[in-house]
């Protein structure tokens, strides 16, 4: 099988546990996510199978997510699982204030990566050194908000004031740090309490499938009807249909010499694009210009997919 599955990644298990989950309903020995979740999120999570686990890369990055802020608690892992660092008082936040800082976020913006991340120190993951107690230095890395909203906002002064927020973001946007950072800017900390992934790339979340659904659909033959082929996932890029001899080239991997036609084939000098024929995906190629001829493009194959 080659496709992509959305699942609906339950709170309490690692994306990793979901891969090996798959693998073993389904039978299909490669097996692989297309980004991290952590393991008290919940929400999309793209489970590419096959073939389908070599474009990886070239699927849309972009996330969007929904998140609730507890205001004036800090803890070391910037959720509700780590230590209390630091407590404020903030009864008397409002929902004006955190609007007004919320839009510092939007656009391109700095973000140091938490300990408690999957990112690698010297050949360690960071949150295995944080559970060795070892904190090291991290570099902050630029991250773009695309839309940032908040949805609710309570404080009854009986309890800590939470926020509801929504947020659409690059790969890389770690929303936990999101929360944290909006803490210390308003002034009285506050940690992600909640974090539920709405979309990933092309994936939304009414689309996903629950693991006990996807055992059903494993026990009764039927796995096809809830993966997306990978044509479907990669329809972003422009796609250019081939027949003949050119078939034969694209799948040994050589490059072929084609007609560049603006209004049929949208495709800039460089670029990667889809190689099709009636038959379905081929491979993926990059759009190199041709010297003297405007009207050619030399389609160079990066991953023959058959």
């Amino acid at each position: 099988m080659n496709g992509i599955i959305s699942v609906l990644k339950p709170p309490g298990m690692t994306s990793h546990d979901v891969v090996y989950y798959v693998r073993k309903t389904i039978g299909q020995k490669k097996v692989g996510h297309t980004g991290t979740l952590d393991p008290g999120a919940a929400g999309v999570l793209p489970v590419c199978l096959g073939k389908a686990t070599r474009i990886i890369e070239y699927l849309p990055d972009q996330k969007k997510y929904r998140a609730e802020i507890i205001f004036g608690r800090s803890t070391t892992t910037q959720d509700s699982f780590g230590d209390i660092i630091k407590e404020c008082y903030a009864g008397e936040l409002e929902a004006g204030l955190v609007e007004q800082c919320l839009a510092g976020f939007r656009g391109s913006i700095q973000q140091i990566p938490p300990m408690v991340s999957a990112l690698k120190h010297q050949g360690k993951k960071l949150y295995e050194l944080a559970r060795a107690g070892i904190e090291v230095e991290r570099k902050p890395r630029t991250i773009h908000i695309y839309d940032l909203t908040l949805v609710n906002f309570i404080n009854d002064k009986l309890k800590a004031p939470r926020a509801i927020i929504d947020v659409h973001c690059s790969a890389g946007t770690y929303i936990r740090t999101l929360c944290h950072d909006l803490g210390e800017r308003i002034g009285c900390g506050a940690h992600m309490s909640f974090l539920l992934r709405t979309r990933a790339g092309v994936f939304p979340l009414e689309n996903t499938i629950t693991l006990e659904e996807l055992k059903d659909k494993s026990i009764s033959g039927e796995i096809s009807d809830v993966m997306v082929s990978m044509s479907k996932a990669l329809e972003h890029l422009p796609s250019v249909n081939i027949s003949g001899s050119a078939v034969k080239a694209v799948c040994c991997g050589n490059k072929v010499l084609l007609p560049y036609t603006p209004m049929e084939n949208p495709t800039s000098a460089h670029q990667v694009v889809r190689i099709e024929e009636s038959a379905g995906l081929l491979a993926l190629a990059m759009a190199n210009p041709v010297a003297g001829k405007p009207e050619y493009r030399m389609f160079q194959p990066v991953k023959v997919l058959i």
